[in-house]
């Protein structure tokens, strides 16, 4: 690896690290606490004051679940496979289907089923736009006033400003394919020409 490519990837870990415990909704109190990292090493790291270290990296990527590979976002090595480490939050459990921790991105989600969640589902906000596809069972979709129930082969696509939940609707597990993307990034979908 080329000084410039080192330096690139070097500089790119802080914020990987950010939007990584971001994403799993994580705050750096709670991170210091599973790591033994201290709060303002964390803090130093995220915004680029640190040089990321293998003492300071493994922990990180034991407790956030992936590969070092995947936390500094190293170049890949010819395998083109998607290596999935499943995650689970919520009692549900999400495949990660691509390999970065930011734009658009992919999880296979199994939510089980038994009608734990039939009662009024808490509808959250963030920026985003999602795109779900549903692969077995039946999933409950609550997004703004609507409240829809997806088959398998059913797919629904909304902006996630608009305040939405999901949960099984059925009495056996969903599978779910989700497409996220930061806001303003849509899915392109092609149309048939009329009369096809």
């Amino acid at each position: 690896m080329e000084e410039d490519d080192l330096a690139s990837v070097l500089t790119a870990v802080g914020p990987r690290l950010r939007a990584l415990r971001r994403e799993r909704d994580t705050t750096l109190a709670q991170l210091s606490e599973t790591t033994g990292i201290s709060l303002s090493t964390l803090s130093r790291l995220e915004s680029g004051q640190r040089k990321p270290t293998l003492e300071l990296l493994l922990p990180l990527a034991k407790a956030y679940g992936v590969q070092l590979d995947e936390l500094v976002g190293a170049p890949a090595t010819g395998d083109p496979r998607v290596h999935m480490r499943p995650f689970t939050r919520n009692g549900r459990t999400f495949v990660p289907l691509t390999r970065q921790s930011g734009g658009l991105l992919a999880y296979k989600a199994i939510i089980p089923g038994g009608g734990a969640e039939c009662g009024d589902l808490e509808q959250k906000v963030h920026e985003g736009y999602e795109w779900l596809y549903v692969l077995s069972g039946r999933l409950r979709l609550v997004l703004g006033e609507h409240d829809l129930v997806l088959a398998a082969g059913e797919v629904a696509e909304f902006d996630t400003r608009v305040p939405h939940a999901f949960a099984n609707a059925g009495s056996r597990p969903v599978e779910v394919l989700m497409l996220f993307g930061p806001q303003g990034e849509r899915l392109h979908v092609r149309a048939r020409p009329k009369g096809s």
